[in-house]
């Protein structure tokens, strides 16, 4: 196996994040083959190299992934200084997760649970990014005029969107149900486009990431990814490709 950054090898074990393993080499707390590596960039082969951290041999772990339903209130980060519920408690598992990406904390929904840091990676960098499907119920009614500028793309402070796909669902007299697919993934960007138009996001759920479904998974639940979503995921990344090549 050709040589790979130390701070992947140490994060890919569950270590901590990648960055933080950056932190962890510079202290010096790393050794490879009994030799301390305090300075970067630091690359090691995981099959034959002895990797150690404070004195203990570095394993790599099984790369896990899941489908969260995330409910309401729940946080998509890896630490909560308050102690407050994270979409990682919901998948009890051995291994190190983390959150591919993020829902705000009122957004439910299809969130992906790994530990696969270079598939996240991957995922979240804007190059690769997979469309991702809403379900949105907002106040009030939403002409064909504002559907149209909302397919078009919103001009939001760091750009403008690009185009999305809509499907009006249901149409009442004081609210609108719809179905968007956006293909990039700004802060906050589905509330943030509407709001631009005047209008409020009553409830807001992500319904599908690329071709995968929440479908059959309730909330609070999760379900592990098949083989052909694993593969579907990293074809879409062009790590599938990469992996071919070498």
């Amino acid at each position: 196996m050709a040589k790979v950054r130390l701070q992947k090898i140490l994060a890919d074990a569950g270590i901590a994040s990648r960055r933080k393993c950056e932190e962890i080499i510079l202290e010096g707390d790393v050794r490879v083959n009994r030799e301390v590596v305090d300075q970067l960039p630091a690359f090691a082969d995981p099959e034959t190299d002895r990797i150690t951290y404070m004195g203990r041999k570095i394993r790599s772990e099984t790369k896990v992934y899941f489908l969260l339903n995330k409910p309401k209130g729940v946080l998509c980060t890896s630490s909560d200084p308050l102690n407050r519920k994270k979409a990682i408690d919901f998948v009890p598992v051995k291994q190190r997760v983390f959150c591919v990406g993020r829902l705000d904390k009122q957004t439910t929904g299809a969130i992906i649970i790994t530990n696969d840091s270079e598939l996240a990676n991957r995922l979240t960098h804007p190059r690769y990014e997979l469309p991702k499907t809403y379900e949105i119920l907002v106040k009030g009614q939403l002409d064909g005029e504002s559907i149209e500028k909302l397919k078009k793309g919103i001009w939001l402070s760091e750009g403008k969107t690009k185009r999305s796909i809509i499907k009006v669902l249901h149409r009442g007299p004081n609210e609108t149900l719809l179905e968007m697919t956006i293909f990039q993934g700004k802060n906050r960007q589905v509330r943030r486009m509407l709001a631009r138009l005047d209008f409020k996001v009553k409830r807001l759920k992500r319904t599908k990431i690329g071709n995968i479904s929440l479908k059959g998974v309730g909330i609070g639940n999760f379900k592990q990814l098949t083989g052909k979503q694993i593969t579907y995921l990293r074809k879409a990344t062009k790590l599938e490709e990469r992996k071919e090549q070498k």
